[in-house]
């Protein structure tokens, strides 16, 4: 690990899209630990301490994400979560984290559609690791 990097843990099964987020989240100076399924994910956040978790909402199963997101806060509490989504496009279906009601069920910070410009992620990453 490198001298106070932040630890950044990624999960998606979209193999070229978990490279390409790799490589964004690297340049603005992250460490990254991925995961290609839930259960990968699953063991991340039982053996890691990251900082910040960036999760795919549809992997193994529809709602891979909503329980990545449950545990990872039963585990670590205060670590930021983005839920990143393209089941918008997919399914037509939109919804937020914003009322009280979906936070008490989506267990994210933030929610992003899947292609967000590289620069919007990484301001959307500092605001929530507060840099």
């Amino acid at each position: 690990m490198g001298e106070n990097k932040k630890l950044v843990l990624i999960a998606d099964d979209d193999i070229d899209y978990l490279f390409q987020m790799r490589m964004h989240v690297e340049s603005f100076g992250f460490e990254v630990i991925t995961a290609e399924t839930q259960k990968e994910a699953e063991v991340l956040i039982q053996n890691s301490n990251p900082d910040l978790a960036i999760f795919d909402l549809m992997m193994e199963k529809d709602d891979s994400g909503f329980v990545l997101c449950y545990k990872m806060k039963r585990k670590h509490p205060n670590v930021p979560i983005i839920l990143a989504t393209a089941v918008a496009s997919e399914t037509g279906i939109s919804f937020g984290v914003d009322s009280d009601t979906d936070k008490q069920w989506i267990k994210a910070d933030l929610y992003l559609e899947k292609g967000i410009r590289k620069d919007q992620l990484h301001k959307e990453i500092n605001k929530l690791l507060k840099i």
